[in-house]
């Protein structure tokens, strides 16, 4: 048998001859060989790809596109849930060890001198963290830093499981002759970490873009857990240490645990037949608009304005929570001395715990509840605005501010019932709104529609830092 380009020919010929009579003589007529003339073949016809059965692929890819894996175990989506809560662990991890910067390493009794930098640390620690961060979610947007989606992230876990060893062995020396240094230099270890973390953020809901709506709500839900799971590690270290300095030793080499634990799972996703036939779904969708895309940019400007109402819902959600968690919330204090909650664990308690753990749950109750519907969901997002006059109008008295404005809200089961809604709907409609947001444009769009979200999220939470800030003011007019 042989081919050529346009047909196959099929050369038959007989082993024994056909004895033909030529008339009267006898002789013998030998049968020539013909050639039999078949059909084109399907190789010749230039079909695309997808409509060649399975031409090119491999066994493992034409078994997944007859019957399509699923996510056995769940691993892919822990998986995604780990990376939430690592993107997130930097900024929880500085926050709740307030206690160790401020009434230990900082303070007057280790230090001998009296400073500013307790005084303010947790403004320092809100612009040192956020302003990097938000700066490299967008650029990282735009431009490819260090490379592709692996290469981001590899380096981005990297460089901030090195400064935390660089926390830890800040921890472990005595400062108390140079509290200065000290600042400063954790100052800078905080910068550099959220510039790192910024990018590891941005790439990990690019990533997540490519698969299903609620591998999107497993990074929200993993960087919900973040805040619970630091307050409980913050709370467990503190119980089992002798000191503030074992107490943020073994946070801190908690943390550095948990980055690694990222770094190996991300190396372990390709080895998941789940998240292989997502991936070649997403490589076939960008073939197919290869050839009239390759002399041609991303459209940056068309996938923000596609996905703008989605944008702006995960702002304004993150906007209004730090708007009053923690600036707000944690300044609340009780009325009723006779109230199930203690004084002391007041603010652990209705603060940090319920915030952590409900809007954790807010976050879950997507994975099967996924409500209002894209068009629908900024009416409660625009509702939510009302959470910052409910707050302002509980028991809140920040430090050194004489309050003049009038508490409104005089129930402490009122004020917790408030916040466990705030809460809620935050984890809720966060999550909806990341999830929505990669959905809004074309699929070879997704991932950078995924980078917007992250970025207008942190966008969203540093607005809001920001704004809170005004508000101790607010309450003395």
């Amino acid at each position: 048998m042989s081919h050529n380009k346009d047909q196959q020919t099929l050369l038959v010929q007989r082993p024994t001859p056909t004895v033909v009579r030529n008339g009267t003589d006898g002789e013998r007529a030998p049968f020539l060989a013909e050639p039999v003339r078949l059909t084109p073949a399907w190789e010749a016809s230039n079909l695309p790809n997808d409509e060649l059965n399975f031409k090119g692929m491999t066994m493992e890819r034409a078994k997944m596109e007859i019957s399509p894996p699923y996510d056995k175990y769940k691993l892919v989506f822990l998986t995604f849930l780990l990376h939430g809560l690592g993107t997130l662990m930097p900024w929880n991890m500085f926050i709740t060890a307030k206690s160790y910067f401020v009434d230990f390493k900082l303070d007057e009794s280790y230090t001998g001198t009296k400073s500013e930098y307790a005084t303010n640390f947790l403004a320092y620690v809100g612009f040192a963290a956020q302003i990097p961060n938000v700066f490299f979610n967008w650029i990282n947007i735009f431009v490819q830093m260090g490379g592709n989606l692996t290469t981001r992230i590899i380096w981005s876990i990297l460089l901030e499981i090195i400064l935390f060893v660089i926390t830890v062995l800040l921890a472990m020396v005595d400062s108390s002759e140079w509290p200065g240094l000290f600042f400063w230099v954790t100052m800078l270890t905080v910068v550099v970490i959220n510039m790192a973390n910024g990018i590891y953020q941005n790439t990990v809901f690019g990533m997540a873009a490519k698969l299903p709506i609620k591998y999107t709500g497993a990074v929200v839900l993993g960087s919900n857990v973040s805040g619970l799971f630091a307050t409980i590690i913050q709370i467990a270290s503190s119980a089992i240490a002798s000191s503030h300095r074992t107490a943020a030793i073994y946070y801190f080499i908690t943390a550095m645990f948990i980055l690694l634990l990222c770094f190996d799972t991300y190396f372990a996703l390709p080895l998941n037949r789940f998240y292989r036939y997502h991936e070649m779904l997403n490589a076939k969708e960008s073939e197919k608009h290869k050839t009239e895309d390759e002399h041609r940019s991303i459209p940056y400007w068309q996938i923000f304005k596609q996905s703008s109402v989605q944008m702006f819902n995960v702002f304004l959600i993150f906007f209004v929570t730090l708007s009053v968690f923690p600036a707000v919330h944690s300044d609340i204090k009780p009325l009723d001395e006779n109230f199930i909650i203690p004084p002391q664990y007041f603010t652990i308690i209705t603060c940090f715990l319920t915030f952590n753990f409900f809007a954790m749950l807010g976050s879950l109750l997507t994975s099967w509840v996924q409500w209002p519907k894209p068009k629908y969901l900024i009416w409660p997002v625009l509702a939510r605005l009302v959470f910052i006059p409910l707050f302002l109008f509980c028991n809140y008295l920040p430090r050194d501010i004489e309050r003049t404005l009038p508490v409104l809200i005089t129930s402490d089961w009122g004020y917790w019932i408030i916040a466990i809604l705030m809460s809620l709907s935050s984890g809720y409609l966060s999550s909806l709104g990341m999830m929505y947001a990669p959905h809004t444009v074309e699929p070879k769009y997704a991932v950078t529609a995924g980078m917007f979200a992250g970025a207008m999220l942190i966008t969203g939470i540093f607005s809001g830092i920001l704004f809170s800030m005004v508000f101790p003011y607010t309450v003395q007019l």
